[in-house]
């Protein structure tokens, strides 16, 4: 053509048009420039190109030439160049263009401009001016309504999401997978099962009921609304479930307490060949840390280190949880200084890990780290930091760190003010504690409780029966504070008190939950329940082998403290009661199968103190280290003593 003679301006666009199909966008551009009039569709196609392409700069330069040469756009022009603008983050120059749209009349007879603006808009997280541009356009489409449905449920803003769906039912605009997809998590996170079940019900009607992202946020939904049985019936019905699907449900149930069953699932997916991704395998672990399960969570590590996910840190932070929940701090930093970026999220779980288990000084020593690293503490931070001291005895530092969050001005929580009463509480400063209770606005039954708990640690029988009236006027049939009672009428001798407490709880139809112990040894779980000397098929071995411990103790300066015993019996017959106690039946258990490494076992209430004495002098006598979690932290047994130096 050029050797010719012949005019590029004649064959131009159409040249252009194959040099991109074939992908020679330089070789378009020459053409283009060489071309002295140039048709609206050849500025189209090359700036489509340049976006198509993830070339957004060079499409937005080529638009601003366009204008500059005269040449107004259309609505495929406009419909192109606001996601260029968006990947740009370019907000001011998008709404002068959206001016042009206006004038031209584009923004509302036009369903792919009007779309495109409210996408972009919702994507720049400006849901409000999408609404307006929504409400403007003349035939509102499918895609136009998702799209502001999408950006409102992305933003938080799950009302907006669920009343723009209703409205588009009004204007009988069908919806589509997407938009059934994105009004359901809304409903999720509103924990709007009425409207998510009439969701449901439209989904069968319309029959996107099969299609897999519907399905997915279908049984998201459900499970944020705690149905679990719903959202199992819905997996069921899932013929391929991919990554995400998968995820979505382990992560539900763990989310509502079924652990079991989410790490259950996890092996399923694994048997299945699904790649799991870090957040799947963050939910894995935390099941993991939620049952102390040791073994499974090494293995999960496993599976983390051979995805290469050991430095993520979703997946670092779910390892670093579950080592320090299951009583192994040293695993848990290990883990943590691995991390390729340290965020608040990962600072606090090591802060956490470090003052369940005891090791307060590491854990103030993070938390100067993390306001070194220019980081904001957050609620979960102040709490760590506080439970930290509390679990530690650093009941100056607490006090310290307590006073200087209020300066700071941090919304403190019941939680943290349940925190300082328990240290304040259990450092016998019991007038300190109810002082602090006076501050809060609505005090709470855990801070009453939290109080009545340190009165009987401290037999403080006038205090006790003060708190217990005004709990008993939050909750008359709290089965927890009258335990509490009888327990400290009961040390303190007042057993009259004590009949007087049970008969009143037999009146109400209220059992006391019964201590149970538990330990896992060879992927088997086994419990035991205090005074149950028969149940267990090897309660034989294990009441030979506990006589043979006790004795041994014996030996060691071991000697029963009767005190914990709260019902009226005979010295030899409380003798008997604390040798029945749970945690020795595991513990007898685990020596008798000669468990390898340290010893693990879990509690479901505190440890008493004649547990605490006798457990400790059995580390000694047998050279194991005993790890024991009961209900507040972790108590590592090691050689005569206790991590916590008997503060707990």
């Amino acid at each position: 053509m050029l050797k010719s003679g012949f005019p590029v301006q004649h064959s131009g666009s159409k040249l252009v048009d194959a040099c991109l199909k074939c992908g020679e966008i330089g070789y378009a551009r020459q053409v283009f420039d060489e071309m002295s009039e140039r048709h609206i569709v050849t500025w189209n196609s090359l700036i489509s190109y340049f976006i198509k392409h993830r070339r957004s700069k060079e499409g937005v330069e080529l638009y601003r030439l366009m204008i500059t040469s005269n040449v107004l756009p259309d609505e495929y022009t406009l419909s192109n160049v606001f996601k260029a603008f968006l990947d740009l983050r370019l907000e001011k120059e998008a709404r002068r263009s959206h001016g042009l749209a206006v004038i031209l009349g584009l923004e509302v007879s036009n369903v792919f401009v009007g779309s495109a603006l409210v996408d972009m808009y919702v994507k720049f997280g400006k849901t409000r001016e999408a609404k307006l541009v929504l409400d403007r356009v003349e035939e509102k489409d499918v895609v136009l309504i998702t799209a502001l449905i999408v950006g409102y449920s992305r933003k938080g803003e799950d009302a907006e999401a669920v009343k723009a769906f209703q409205s588009m039912l009004v204007e009988e605009v069908r919806p589509n997978e997407y938009t059934y997809a994105s009004v359901l998590i809304s409903c999720g996170n509103l924990k709007d099962i009425v409207n998510g079940k009439l969701i449901h019900g439209l989904m069968v009607k319309s029959g996107f009921d099969s299609a897999l992202g519907s399905q997915t946020s279908l049984l998201t939904m459900y499970l944020r609304c705690s149905l679990v049985d719903e959202s199992l019936r819905v997996f069921e019905c899932i013929q391929y479930p991919n990554q995400v699907t998968w995820t979505s449900l382990i992560s539900g149930l763990v989310e509502n307490g079924r652990e079991e069953m989410a790490l259950s699932k996890f092996r399923k997916m694994m048997r299945d060949s699904i790649k799991p991704n870090s957040f799947t395998l963050s939910s894995a672990l935390r099941g993991c840390s939620n049952l102390a399960m040791f073994g499974e969570g090494r293995q999960i590590h496993g599976i983390v280190t051979k995805y290469g996910f050991d430095r993520n840190k979703y997946a670092g932070s779910g390892l670093v949880d579950l080592y320090g929940k299951c009583g192994c701090s040293d695993m848990a930093r290990l883990v943590f200084d691995t991390l390729s970026e340290v965020d608040v999220i990962s600072l606090n779980t090591m802060i956490y890990s470090y003052a369940q288990n005891g090791f307060g000084r590491e854990a103030l020593e993070l938390f100067e780290r993390l306001i070194n690293l220019g980081l904001k503490p957050n609620d979960v931070t102040v709490l760590s930091v506080l439970l930290a001291c509390n679990n530690s005895g650093l009941v100056k530092e607490g006090c310290e760190f307590f006073d200087s969050f209020r300066k700071d001005k941090f919304m403190l929580t019941n939680d943290h003010y349940a925190c300082m009463v328990d240290m304040l509480g259990r450092a016998g400063r019991l007038e300190e504690a109810e002082m602090l209770i006076t501050e809060v606005i609505n005090p709470d039954l855990v801070l009453w409780r939290t109080l009545l708990s340190a009165c009987k640690i401290h037999r403080n029988v006038e205090m006790a029966e003060r708190i217990i009236r005004k709990i008993l006027e939050i909750a008359p049939e709290d089965e927890g504070t009258l335990i509490l009672m009888s327990n400290l009428y009961a040390a303190k001798g007042k057993w009259n008190k004590v009949i007087e407490m049970k008969s009143e709880m037999k009146e109400m139809k209220l059992k006391k939950s019964p201590a149970m112990s538990w330990l896992d040894i060879d992927r088997e779980t086994h419990t035991f329940m205090a005074g149950d000397l028969f149940t267990h098929p090897n309660s034989v071995q294990i009441l030979e082998t506990l006589k043979e411990l006790i004795k041994k103790a014996k030996g060691s300066g071991y000697v029963e403290d009767k005190s914990c015993v709260f019902q009226d019996m005979e010295e030899t017959a409380k003798e008997r009661s604390l040798h029945q106690h749970s945690e020795k039946l595991a513990i007898a258990f685990a020596v008798w199968r000669n468990v390898s490494g340290s010893i693990r076992i879990l509690k479901n209430l505190r440890v008493c103190v004649d547990c605490h004495s006798w457990i400790k002098i059995i580390s000694r006598v047998i050279k194991r280290e005993i790890i024991c979690r009961d209900a507040k932290r972790y108590h590592h047994f090691r050689d005569g003593s206790c991590s916590c130096g008997d503060y707990w």
